[in-house]
């Protein structure tokens, strides 16, 4: 089969398309035909071996999963003997989580981290959704606890999470306010967001009204700043999935640590979303896709030998909603 291949950490022009022997299921596994995958800040993450500090995760000297992607919509191909819940010929989605391997015409992936593609998709609108989504979904509805009349704040809310989280929010019953730059203003005013702060115009930090959650996507504020636009016992959500400008030990795992290490001594409560694949928030995913709560945004599509380019788009940090990449 064809697969986008990574065999050092490096710039998008290391990844290489070759031909590997397609994986075999094992026996509580599923092999999917792969129609789309979507790329998330992850992918960049893994590709540059940046914040070094992740190497010692990743691998030392070059990762240890040599076919890059973990999102991704398709057909079941044949199922190990143990597969109880799916057949060959299902449409599924998913998330290979660190495992990755999703940028390739056939992936393998354990029954419990796929669930059935939402009716109403298409496969790259399905296949953007498992992990940007269930960010999401965990940030705002598991530690979050939104609930209607609740205000919620979305810094960085033109991104692949952003654009789900301000759905979500919306479905859960929430007040919205999003920040972003002036060219995606009018795209989250269609999302539902009530108010929207352009961050080239404003500091969403000073005179806004407090906030019950703050969902930070992005990283680029100090902990005092965003407790600044919280109510006293509000609540502010670390999500260290943003791409930022690259070369350094830590990244924003800087920010997240002193988040952990200030929660216990400050009255806000401050949280650090820490993602994994499941299938109940796929299955939560799918039913909010299925009620019309949630309709991936998708900004640009790329074959699959254009990995390298489609990932050099997500670099840039200007990309509004996912960008997907079709097999």
């Amino acid at each position: 089969m064809k697969a986008i291949v990574q065999d050092r950490y490096g710039p998008p022009e290391s990844l290489t398309l070759a031909e590997v022997d397609p994986p075999a299921p094992a026996a509580n596994e599923v092999l999917v035909r792969v129609e789309a995958a979507a790329l998330n800040a992850y992918d960049w993450h893994v590709l540059r071996g940046d914040p070094r500090l992740a190497r010692l995760a990743l691998g030392r000297s070059r990762p240890r999963a040599h076919i890059r992607g973990r999102d991704f919509a398709g057909v079941v191909e044949s199922v190990g003997e143990n597969v109880q819940q799916f057949r060959p010929g299902d449409a599924v989605f998913g998330d290979l989580g660190d495992a990755n391997g999703a940028f390739a015409e056939y992936v393998r992936v354990p029954e419990t981290l796929i669930a059935p593609k939402p009716s109403n998709l298409t496969p790259r609108q399905a296949a953007s959704l498992p992990l940007a989504g269930v960010t999401a979904l965990m940030g705002l509805a598991d530690l979050g606890r939104v609930e209607p009349g609740h205000r919620v704040l979305i810094n960085g809310a033109s991104g692949g999470v952003g654009t789900l989280a301000v759905q979500l929010a919306k479905a859960l019953g929430a007040s919205v306010t999003a920040v972003c730059s002036t060219r995606n203003t009018d795209l989250v005013r269609s999302l539902g967001a009530d108010h929207v702060v352009d961050y080239t115009r404003s500091d969403f930090t000073h005179d806004f009204q407090p906030h019950d959650v703050v969902f930070d996507l992005v990283g680029n504020r100090s902990l005092t700043a965003l407790r600044r636009v919280l109510t006293p016992a509000g609540m502010l959500i670390l999500s260290g999935g943003g791409v930022y400008r690259g070369g350094s030990l830590v990244g924003p795992v800087w920010l997240i640590t002193r988040g952990r290490l200030l929660a216990p001594f400050v009255r806000h409560r401050i949280a650090v979303l820490t993602t994994m694949p499941s299938r109940k928030h796929l299955d939560l995913l799918r039913d909010h896709a299925e009620t019309g709560d949630l309709t991936p945004v998708i900004d640009r599509s790329y074959p699959l030998h254009e990995v390298p380019q489609a990932l050099r788009y997500l670099e840039g940090g200007h990309a509004r909603g996912k960008v997907v990449i079709t097999i």
